[in-house]
């Protein structure tokens, strides 16, 4: 029998290729426009992420870059090692420290940068910068090319990100240059301390040359005084050594009598006691001037001693007032005496300087009064010192103790006063500062308090 040519096709003609894997009766079509589908966007898949690798290598490379730039221009020592004490990384700064490049530390033990000595410390240092988790600074000395090379050095912990401890950083400065960076400082300071003492030196001689008016006419009426008693004792032992000449002469009692009554030798008896009475009070004024005088020209820059705050106010006050030709009352009010601990020399200036301020204030305004008051307030003596005058305007408060700042017309203020006194009271551990409205004890002017230590419990 004969077969028909259909059946003669060999069955892997018909299997061969994807369409074996179709399932029976599937569209080819359909199945390679799916497949095809599958195939782009795997490819789209990987030129996005080949896309992303390039775009991370490249910000990878510019972190490495940036760390670079920041290791090679670094001053400070800069060495990052593993939690083992491996170093990873060093700074350019390391070779001109170690005289060895950074590249030759790294993969060592940290420990072989420094010398023996230092390795005690460093080990301590990094043990306790685990523990704190804070930086822990030590001096230690690295392997310099010259010997050994000091240096401060903060040794800080690096946290990964689960916050453990994946290593150090130590960063480190020379000692020499720390040092000298001290030095200057403390230079520095002194040549500030000498300007300031040379601002209340200039100050304080400001202030008394508005008083040398007030101190020649002090010290001239007790000079004159003593003069005239002088002159009146001349005179009078004149009389008595014509009368000592009559009596050593071998004159009659009758003729001595006479010569006594002429004389008026009973009166002047009298007289001569009360001319070295007057003498002796002219001449313990003077005293009294002169000693104020040297009390307010002293240096004051020495230890600080116990005085009474209310007697060197008065003193300072009483001097304000010598020199002044404004009529202003005076009044001190509070406790009659206040011992307190400090320099008297510059308490007094600080007291000049209130109480001229005040007296400037009051100037061609009648019935000026000013009222220095002592007390006791939070265990520390108190003194303040307030006017009936204009008082000091909300914009001037702000600034009155500013340097070089004055409301005084040009000529009558160096705007130093305020500042100085400020700065005194500070170095006496207290505060000089304007009265609030409610302490300025109603009489509408202006009013400056200030506190020291006490001396003693009162």
């Amino acid at each position: 029998m004969t077969r028909s040519p259909s059946h003669d096709r060999q069955p892997h003609q018909a299997d061969t290729g994807l369409s074996a894997l179709l399932p029976e009766g599937a569209g080819g079509d359909d199945v390679w426009i799916d497949v095809l589908s599958a195939v782009d966007r795997t490819y789209a898949d990987l030129v996005d992420y080949q896309e992303r690798l390039e775009r991370q290598n490249r910000e990878m490379e510019d972190l490495r870059s940036f760390l670079g730039s920041i290791l090679s221009s670094v001053s400070d020592a800069l060495i990052v090692v593993t939690r083992s004490g491996t170093v990873l990384e060093t700074s350019a700064s390391v070779e001109g420290l170690t005289g060895r490049p950074g590249a030759a530390w790294h993969g060592g033990a940290l420990a072989a940068m420094f010398v023996p000595d230092a390795a005690p410390a460093l080990d301590a240092a990094l043990a306790e910068a685990a523990n704190r988790r804070a930086p822990v600074t030590i001096e230690a000395a690295l392997r310099g090319h010259d010997g050994p090379a000091p240096v401060e050095l903060s040794v800080s912990p690096r946290m990964d990100d689960r916050g453990r401890i994946a290593g150090y950083a130590l960063t480190g400065r020379p000692l020499g240059e720390l040092r000298q960076a001290y030095s200057e400082l403390a230079e520095s300071h002194e040549a500030l301390k000498s300007a300031q003492a040379q601002l209340v030196r200039n100050e304080k001689l400001a202030s008394l040359g508005r008083l040398l008016a007030g101190v020649a006419h002090e010290l001239n009426n007790p000079i004159s005084f003593v003069y005239a008693n002088a002159h009146a004792l001349e005179r009078y032992a004149g009389k008595f050594e014509t009368y000592f000449e009559a009596v050593q002469q071998g004159a009659e009692r009758a003729k001595l009598m006479r010569l006594r009554e002429e004389l008026k030798l009973d009166r002047e008896v009298r007289n001569l006691r009360e001319a070295v009475q007057g003498a002796r009070e002219g001449a313990e004024r003077v005293r009294d001037i002169v000693e104020d005088l040297r009390r307010l020209s002293a240096e004051g820059t020495g230890e600080m001693v116990a005085f009474d705050l209310v007697d060197t106010a008065s003193v300072a006050a009483s001097w304000v007032r010598r020199g002044s030709k404004a009529e202003v009352a005076l009044v001190f009010e509070g406790l009659p005496g206040l011992r307190v601990i400090g320099r008297p020399g510059h308490v007094q200036q600080v007291v000049m300087n209130l109480v001229q301020n005040a007296v400037d204030a009051l100037e061609n305004r009648p019935g000026g009064r000013i009222v220095i008051a002592a007390a006791i307030a939070g265990g520390r003596g108190q003194l303040s010192v307030r006017d009936n005058g204009p008082g000091v305007s909300d914009e001037d408060a702000a600034a009155i103790f500013d340097p070089f700042f004055t409301t005084k017309p040009v000529g009558r203020g160096t705007g130093l006063g305020l500042s100085i006194s400020h700065k005194i009271v500070e170095e006496h551990g207290g505060r000089l500062r304007l009265c609030t409205d409610g302490e300025g004890g109603g009489d509408g002017g202006a009013c400056f308090r200030f506190d020291l230590p006490l001396a003693e419990a009162q």
